[in-house]
């Protein structure tokens, strides 16, 4: 009964969060303070309640300013004529979208109210006065043409549109322009990292704690080198800053795998278990790494940014495409989780109370653990055996 529990719950963990994506308080601009921007934010409250958290800025610099700065996803900025919508693919795909699709949705919006005010405006009472005012039969030159012409001239005026522009102020890689790559490259790192715990904790060659440690840091290292080869000078997905990418990669792996190896180091075997458990059904999925921790359930967007696989994502973007800000929180928390779990495979064994280097089933001198019962027998047989043995060899 356990294993088809514990299945369930794994697609849970993955389908729940995937099925209720939504934005939820997304950080986003509005440049000015005037009528316009008001009326929209106004309609985005009503439209979505509770999706937008808006912050206003001053102008548009201002606004690209807080989108490099990792401060907001996006921002509109609303005039007479257009409405221009700055995005962030490489902060999210699935919110550059959206902001899109609202700014579209904006300039459908006002683009009726306009031509409504206009067809009011034909249709008032005062003009129709006056037309019922003029002399029956008193028909001037070119009247029937004008008012043939004016319907026309007022459909004109309320077919123009208003405009809408998108401006993508940090565009994504022009390898990975849906960010599938990218999220692509994440994921396996949990896995990785790990199976790269579970060798360390278990290696039988590694005797010493240190060697393990050592172990974990340059396996990091390496795979992740591998990684950022595979990501960028394959397929370029992770464009800038390429030393600092493979550190940032080092780091991912590293607080996973030292983890994983210090959760096995206090609870044996089982812990290989609790660990894959905690970073992949949970970390994993909680991650937001293929759309944004924002558009998760409430609660979960959280979770996932303070667990490896989701703040290792979220800092290998801000420092791939934001010059690293915004990073300072999810370094912390990826250095947190590798001191504790490197501090585990150190000193794990005050813990438990055995020795260095020893084994599951091995005992501190090497010998195999005493045989099931019923075999004391046989056992005591086989060492009276051995110290006659060691007798007669002295003997002779």
């Amino acid at each position: 009964m356990a294993l088809p529990l514990v299945i369930t719950a794994a697609v849970m963990a993955f389908a729940w969060p995937a099925g209720r994506i939504s934005p939820r308080d997304v950080p986003v601009g509005i440049v000015g303070t005037g009528s316009a921007s008001q009326h929209a934010v106004e309609a985005l409250t009503r439209a979505k309640p509770g999706a937008f958290d808006f912050h206003l800025y001053a102008d548009r610099q201002a606004a690209r300013s807080a989108i490099k700065n990792r401060d907001a996803y996006g921002a509109f900025a609303i005039s007479g004529h257009s409405i221009t919508v700055f995005k962030a693919t490489a902060a999210s795909s699935s919110v550059a979208q959206l902001l899109t699709e609202v700014g579209q949705q904006l300039a459908d919006k006002a683009t009726q109210q306009i031509a409504q005010r206009k067809a009011a405006g034909a249709h008032s009472p005062a003009r129709a006065h006056k037309h019922a005012a003029a002399e029956p039969g008193a028909v001037r030159p070119g009247a029937v043409q004008q008012k043939a012409a004016r319907p026309g001239a007022a459909s004109a005026d309320a077919s123009v549109p208003i405009l809408l522009k998108a401006i993508d102020v940090v565009p994504v890689a022009a390898e990975d322009p849906r960010g599938a790559v990218f999220s692509s490259t994440v994921f396996p790192l949990t896995i990785c990292g790990i199976l790269i715990g579970a060798f360390v904790a278990m290696a039988r060659g590694l005797v010493r704690s240190r060697h393990r440690v050592l172990t974990l840091l340059v396996a990091c290292a390496v795979a992740a080198l591998g990684v950022n080869l595979v990501a960028q000078g394959f397929l370029g997905a992770l464009p800038h800053h390429h030393v600092a990418t493979w550190a940032i990669l080092s780091l991912d792996l590293l607080s996973i795998s030292a983890t994983a190896a210090g959760v096995i180091r206090l609870l044996g075997p089982g812990g290989l278990g609790l660990s894959a458990a905690v970073m992949v059904f949970v970390g994993n999925a909680f991650s937001g790494a293929t759309s944004a921790p924002e558009m998760l359930p409430k609660g979960v967007g959280h979770i996932g940014q303070w667990l490896p696989p989701g703040a290792g994502a979220s800092l290998l973007r801000d420092t791939t495409y934001f010059d690293g800000n915004s990073g300072a929180g999810h370094l912390a928390v990826l250095a947190l989780w590798s001191v504790c779990g490197l501090t585990a495979v150190m000193f794990g064994h005050w813990v438990t109370g055995k020795p260095r280097g020893t084994q599951p089933g091995v005992t501190a001198s090497g010998e195999l653990l005493p045989a099931l019962p019923g075999s004391g027998e046989i056992l005591s047989v086989r060492r009276h055996a051995h110290a006659h043995a060691r007798r007669h060899d002295g003997d002779g």
